[in-house]
């Protein structure tokens, strides 16, 4: 070998060969091991012979793309200091760009030795390891452009890929629960037709299964268990040509060309090498003490209930994720990304929007023109910090969840508190020149009941899960509307399919961006499940039936109506006042047409108001069990969506009758023939 660049880190194809580079920092000695094409046979090793600065590299002279390997890292084994270095284990590299085979449980990736947890386990794995494989990322994008959908005109569709396509009766068998199955023009008719402008997908970097669920016969489903950051996931590959990298960028660009942007939901909170009694992979064998955070004991902290943290204050870690970042963004062209349990991004070790890791996102001329989305929450102290990322960012609104689920499904919400997260809950977000799109509003993730679920059961029912119904959440704002779970009663299925369509137009008819969970428009349920994670099975794969869905064509008319909004697609706060049209962007009725008093706001028994936006959109509520008359405003008015099976017969003598549990949207036009002229216009209407 050659000494070959300690930059970039990872495999890199040069003239002479291919040049490796390894950051391990409390190493004595990297060994490099190259494997035959089946992954499985070693064939020759290569000390590393040059570092800089921690980075151990080296030129293998001939080597190509294609060539398949792995490393052993000597080093000292002082778990109690941090250290758990074992060239007995081959280790992946943590910029793998392509994963050859998976993890499987076996004591052979123990660390440290089971008999004597003070010493390494001798045990050699290289056989079972995943491995890196060098490739030659050339792709040619044509006239492949970003759609740069604004915020304020972003309508987010969170989805599976094996999901999504897994049951499309469309697809060719081949395709189906592939990238290639996530480009067919079928699903991108589909998104289309509901007005979806970003696919936000689960992950989809390589993953490992947890020990724990392979016993039990099942698997990480979600993918919330990275293995490595640069690789997509290959069970998401049709093998029908190509590479998983290549079918991914395909998909990229067909969406793309669709005018739907790309943004990946990524996990850079925590590792699958879980705690102490984990597998040694790749990080806890290159270099423990640098890539993890540890207690004094050499312990791991565990503020992600996985086991780990990535130590996100050490600067080459912070390089591995901005790497990683750039690289999705830049190679595969994404326009976004979702940050889960992002949190910890600022942990140094409290939360702060000033962190280095926050920080180089800022400052990055790439990813900060991207959409960047976080979960604003982890389990470690102060966790939960909604409303407290930087400006540029958006956050999952769980307070918007569980306010709309009240307010529809319960009770105890008042007029006031379902205005607020109506208007993009400025009490969280109208700070530090942020817009109303940093409020990612929603009613339903992957992670929870789905929308048909949530009007259908008042418990969860996880115990396809393996863990005895412990997990997932307890408190859900659920209701079954009279019985849990299928039923044949039409009054019941009517109610359930009342509140799935009102909880649906409030959302889009929020201000904020809207997201919608895959499947909702279809009635997808889970038969109860909250917490599917592990369900690779037709609990989570989209039932489609006949192709269009209970509520697609619904999704669609909200989304063209929230175009034709202004005060919903301007990106600016609602002040009530007057904007350039002469009308206030925003105004708040009782059902007797008044304006809410100070009274009316606080009142959690009220399950009813009005709101006009623009000046000639009317929104008409009423969560109640009742049917409410509106007394509707001066003009002429017509019902121009209604969450009720009867848009037309509501209008009677000045009033809008609003059915229970539903909502109604009229717009003033022009006094014509065929309109409603209510009785109280002021002449100037007329």
């Amino acid at each position: 070998m050659t000494p070959g660049h300690p930059y970039p880190l990872g495999a890199t194809v040069v003239e002479e060969g291919v040049n490796f580079a390894l950051f391990a920092s409390n190493a004595t000695r990297v060994v490099l091991c190259l494997y035959d094409a089946n992954g499985r046979e070693e064939i020759a090793r290569h000390d590393l012979p040059a570092n800089t600065h921690g980075v151990w590299h080296g030129v293998v002279p001939g080597l190509t793309a294609g060539a398949i390997y792995g490393y052993r890292v000597h080093g000292p084994w002082a778990p109690r200091e941090g250290h758990r270095h074992n060239a007995n284990k081959l280790l992946l590299d943590p910029y793998a760009r392509d994963v050859i085979g998976s993890y499987l449980d076996h004591p052979d990736f123990n660390g440290d030795d089971v008999g004597d947890p003070d010493s390494p386990d001798p045990v050699d794995n290289g056989p079972l390891a995943p491995k890196a494989r060098v490739i030659d990322e050339l792709y040619d994008w044509g006239d492949d452009a970003h759609p740069e959908t604004p915020w304020s005109a972003t309508v987010l569709y969170e989805a599976h890929v094996k999901g999504l396509t897994m049951r499309h009766p469309a697809l060719p068998p081949e395709l189906r629960g592939s990238y290639a199955g996530l480009a067919h023009p079928a699903v991108i008719a589909h998104l289309k037709r509901m007005g979806i402008t970003a696919v936000q997908l689960l992950p989809i970097h390589a993953h490992a299964d947890e020990p724990r669920l392979q016993r039990m016969g099942l698997s990480n489903y979600w993918g919330y268990n990275t293995l490595s950051f640069f690789a997509p996931e290959a069970h998401y590959w049709s093998g029908q040509g190509g590479t998983p990298l290549s079918e991914f960028r395909d998909a990229v660009k067909a969406l793309h060309a669709a005018g739907i942007e790309v943004i990946l939901d990524v996990v850079y909170n925590h590792y699958a090498e879980l705690d102490a009694l984990g597998p040694t992979l790749s990080l806890r064998g290159v270099d423990n003490k640098s890539y993890y955070v540890l207690d004094s004991q050499g312990g791991y902290e565990n503020w992600t209930g996985c086991g780990n943290v990535l130590n996100l204050g050490h600067p080459r870690v912070i390089q591995l994720v901005m790497d990683s970042l750039r690289y999705w963004a830049d190679t595969c062209r994404v326009d976004g990304f979702r940050f889960d349990l992002a949190p910890i991004l600022g942990r140094t070790p409290r939360f702060s929007d000033a962190a280095p890791l926050l920080s180089a996102i800022a400052q990055d001329p790439l990813l900060g023109r991207l959409k960047l989305i976080a979960e604003p929450w982890d389990i470690g102290p102060f966790g939960y910090q909604l409303g407290h990322f930087p400006p540029g960012w958006a956050e999952w609104n769980d307070q918007y969840r569980d306010t709309m689920r009240r307010f529809w499904l319960h009770d105890g919400v008042t007029r006031g508190q379902f205005a607020q997260r109506l208007a993009a809950s400025s009490d969280l977000f109208q700070h530090h020149m942020r817009k109303p799109w940093a409020s990612v509003n929603f009613v339903t993730a992957h992670d929870g009941f789905t929308l048909a679920d949530l009007t259908s059961y008042n418990r969860k029912h996880n115990l396809a899960n393996g863990e005895h119904n412990r997990d997932g959440h307890n408190q859900n704002q659920s209701w079954n509307c009279g019985v849990e779970g299928p039923t044949t009663d039409e009054g019941i299925a009517l109610v359930r399919h009342r509140a799935q369509k009102a909880l649906l137009a409030t959302l889009l008819l929020s201000h904020g961006t809207p997201m919608l969970l895959a499947g909702d428009e279809l009635g997808q349920s889970q038969g109860g499940n909250n917490n599917a994670y592990c369900q690779d099975n037709d609990i989570t794969w989209l039932d489609w039936g006949t192709g269009e869905g209970l509520h697609a064509e619904f999704i669609g008319e909200l989304v063209q109506l929230r175009r034709q909004c202004p005060v919903l697609t301007s990106g600016e706060w609602w002040q009530g006042e007057a904007r350039e049209s002469g009308f206030p962007d925003v105004e708040w009725f009782n059902p007797s047409g008044e304006p809410l008093r100070p009274h009316d706001w606080e009142d959690n028994a009220g399950r009813a108001l009005g709101v006009k936006l623009s000046g000639f959109f009317l929104v008409l509520i009423n969560a109640s069990a009742n049917q409410v008359p509106f007394r509707l405003p001066p003009g002429c008015w017509r019902v121009r969506l209604a969450s009720t099976e009867d848009r037309d017969s509501a209008l009677h003598q000045g009033e809008c009758r609003v059915a229970a549990r539903s909502l109604t949207v009229l717009i003033e036009d022009a006094c014509e023939p065929g309109l409603f002229a209510s009785p109280f216009h002021s002449e100037e209407a007329i």
